[in-house]
């Protein structure tokens, strides 16, 4: 298993982080109507957002295991909740907390890579 560094980890989140903004492209855009051109706006955002992502994806697994770089994409949900209440004004609760601490430590225990 190769050794990651805090580089790539960071590089990794900036890619989940990009890749979580086509979501909120695609929200942006399910409240237009059909075929409008704030539709056809949003979802050519998402499709670029999306682009970018599997392009930067691509580069960043040459860097490290798969397994980690896996195990960061499922910060995915913190970077979600994130857009949800600054974008959206959702709330939070203490259950969507809970979750992402357990997540964020299970995505810290692969990276310490059991050091």
């Amino acid at each position: 298993m190769k050794k990651i560094s805090w580089k790539t980890i960071g590089l990794l989140q900036l890619v989940v982080m990009i890749y979580t903004l086509s979501g909120v492209a695609a929200k942006l855009a399910s409240g237009q109507e059909a075929f409008s051109f704030p539709f056809l706006m949003f979802y050519g955002i998402e499709i670029v957002i999306l682009g970018i992502y599997a392009i930067v994806w691509q580069q960043i697994i040459k860097r490290c295991d798969l397994s980690v770089a896996y195990a960061n994409r499922s910060m995915a949900i913190l970077w979600s909740l994130i857009w949800t209440v600054a974008f959206f004004r959702e709330t939070l609760t203490l259950k969507n907390i809970a979750g992402v601490l357990i997540v964020f430590a299970g995505t810290m225990i692969v990276n310490s890579d059991g050091e």
